[in-house]
């Protein structure tokens, strides 16, 4: 009965431990000027997965984050098919993992995704998670949060609440003015500190500079309303705040970077940095080269 025990316990220990795994902080030698920064695959959405780990290194980011959809080799996105997402077979996990061994990049967050409210669903996103050693994952799923919390717990994997710009109906007011879809709340970092701010320390905002700019709100305010709770950064550059606008090279435009950076460092913020360049599409590496080398440079006053 006793070896019978200690095996149980041993078992227990080990499950236990493989599970808190995948939410180790990020190591120093992913980091750069003490910041885990690299891109979010959708940068390099024209491209396949392996060539966005390809190019992620060849701008000089040490970490990426991944999203689903993706197909996984440039013969599969012509084929049309392969998509890496989170039911990929543990051979395809394997073949990724090597990729990004071979490039010298780490996979730190998934997303954007939806989290299902059946809890198989929902379980087979922080499972995938899991295998990845990702430090987290990224949703728009607030609706879902008491069953994210229990996973959360139970997978030691962080969640953020993503942030899209605001959103608007196809009909105007009296005086002409796009009428907002109050329906969608999350473009408000108010609403997600509000959303997160009982729950897990785990559980916070993925905070998406570029979206809260197109939505006319200044990204270092925003910052710090979140204070604390910043899980990831899906860092982009804008030249004017408001609609219409596109990625630009960090320094470049009115986010005030440098500003940004030494916040998130105040704040203590260790998660990952996602440079997401929506612009020059088929030939962005040198722009993001030089966002990765912003920060690379950058030095707190």
């Amino acid at each position: 009965m006793k070896l019978h025990r200690s095996l149980l316990a041993l078992v227990t220990a080990a499950a236990l431990s493989a599970l808190s795994a995948a939410a180790a902080p990020i190591p120093a030698d992913a980091k750069i000027n003490g910041f885990a920064v690299g891109c979010q695959a959708y940068t390099f959405n024209r491209f396949s997965l392996f060539e966005a780990i390809e190019k992620t290194a060849a701008a000089g980011g040490k970490v990426i984050e991944f999203y689903p959809g993706q197909s996984l080799t440039a013969e599969d996105k012509l084929a049309k098919k392969n998509p890496w997402n989170h039911d990929a077979s543990d051979e395809v996990i394997a073949r990724v993992k090597e990729k990004l061994a071979k490039h010298g990049v780490r996979a730190v967050n998934y997303g954007v995704v939806t989290i299902p409210k059946d809890e198989a669903g929902a379980r087979k996103i922080f499972e995938f998670a899991r295998k990845m050693s990702f430090q987290g994952v990224t949703t728009e799923s607030v609706d879902n949060l008491d069953l994210i919390e229990k996973l959360v717990k139970e997978y030691d994997i962080r969640v953020g609440i993503h942030q899209h710009a605001k959103r608007f109906k196809k009909e105007r007011d009296t005086q002409g003015n796009l009428v907002e879809d109050t329906t969608y709340k999350v473009w408000s970092p108010e609403y997600v500190r509000d959303q997160v701010a009982k729950r897990d320390r785990r559980i916070g905002a993925c905070a998406d500079l570029g979206h809260w700019q197109t939505s006319g709100l200044k990204a270092l305010d925003c910052v710090k309303i979140l204070e604390g709770r910043i899980m990831s950064v899906h860092m982009k550059e804008r030249a004017a705040l408001g609609t219409g606008q596109h990625d630009t090279i960090f320094g470049t435009g009115i986010t005030d970077m440098g500003a940004i950076l030494a916040e998130l460092k105040r704040q203590k913020f260790d998660g990952n940095i996602a440079i997401e360049y929506e612009f020059n599409w088929d030939n962005s590496v040198p722009d993001v080269k030089q966002c990765v080398d912003f920060v690379r440079s950058w030095k707190a006053k």
